[in-house]
C-alpha cells in the first residue's frame, strides 16, 4: 500500500515517514500543496491543512474532485469548523495532532477497509425508486441521478443497506465520518438536510428522535 504523506515540517514529516515505512507501507513524502497535486497516484493521502502555498482544505477538494484516493487530514486545526469543512469537501476521516503512530494507522486501516467495501461487487441497494450503486457510487430516483457530494453518498448508502430501520447517529459518525467524536454529530444534520432537497421529498429520511434516522420510501 502506497500512502502519500503531505506535511511541510520536516520535524514531523520525517518520523511519521519512518514509523509508516517499519509498519510495511511504502510512503513519499511531498511538502506543497502544488506537489501534492502533482504527486502520481496513491493509496491514501495523509494531508496536512497548514501547507506554504495552498489551503490544506482547496488541496482536499481537489483531489476528491478528480479521484476516489482516501483523504485523511492530519492537522493541528481541530476547531469544529475545520472538521466539517474538511469532512464536507471529501476527507475520510480527520486527526487532530498530536496524535499517536498507532491510533493513525488504526484510522489508516478502517479507512482503506471502507474504501474496499465501497469498490465491491456489492448489487446496487433499491428502495422504492431510489437505487444507490456503491461499486460505481451512483444514486438514481426515478431513473434520475443525484448530484450528491461524497459524504453525502455515503450517508444515503449507509441508510440504504439497512432500510426502515433506525441508524443511531454514532453508526453514522463511524461509518461514514471514521469517528467518535460526537462534535461531528451536527455535520450529520446539514447532510441530512441537503439530501432531503436532493431527494425532493423530506419523508425520504425521518428523524427518529434520541436516536438517529431511518430512510424509507414516502
Amino acid at each position: 500500500m502506497h500512502i502519500l504523506v503531505v506535511e511541510d515540517e520536516d520535524s514531523i514529516a520525517e518520523p511519521l515517514v519512518n514509523g509508516l515505512r517499519r509498519e510495511g507501507f511504502d510512503v513519499s513524502r511531498v511538502a506543497t500543496g502544488a506537489d501534492a497535486l502533482e504527486a502520481a497516484p496513491s493509496d491514501l493521502v495523509l494531508l496536512d491543512l497548514r501547507l506554504p502555498d495552498i489551503d490544506g482544505l482547496d488541496v482536499c477538494r481537489s483531489l476528491r474532485e478528480r479521484s476516489r484516493v482516501p483523504i485523511i487530514v492530519v492537522t493541528a486545526r481541530g476547531e469544529e469548523a475545520d472538521r466539517v469543512v474538511g469532512l464536507e469537501l471529501g476527507a475520510d476521516d480527520y486527526v487532530v495532532k498530536p496524535y499517536g503512530l498507532r491510533e493513525l494507522i488504526a484510522r489508516i486501516r478502517a479507512v482503506t477497509r471502507r474504501a474496499a467495501a465501497n469498490g465491491s461487487g456489492r448489487e446496487p441497494l433499491r428502495i422504492g425508486g431510489l437505487e444507490v450503486d456503491e461499486r460505481a457510487r451512483r444514486a438514481t430516483l426515478d431513473g434520475r441521478e443525484l448530484d450528491l457530494t461524497p459524504k453525502e453518498f455515503e450517508l444515503l448508502a449507509a441508510l440504504a443497506r439497512d432500510p426502515g430501520a433506525a441508524v443511531s447517529r454514532q453508526r453514522l459518525l463511524a461509518d461514514v465520518w471514521q469517528t467518535t467524536w460526537y462534535g461531528s454529530a451536527k455535520t450529520i444534520d446539514v447532510h441530512v438536510a441537503s439530501l432531503r432537497r436532493k431527494l425532493g421529498d423530506p419523508r425520504w429520511i425521518e428523524t427518529v428522535r434520541r436516536v438517529g434516522f431511518r430512510l424509507d420510501e414516502p
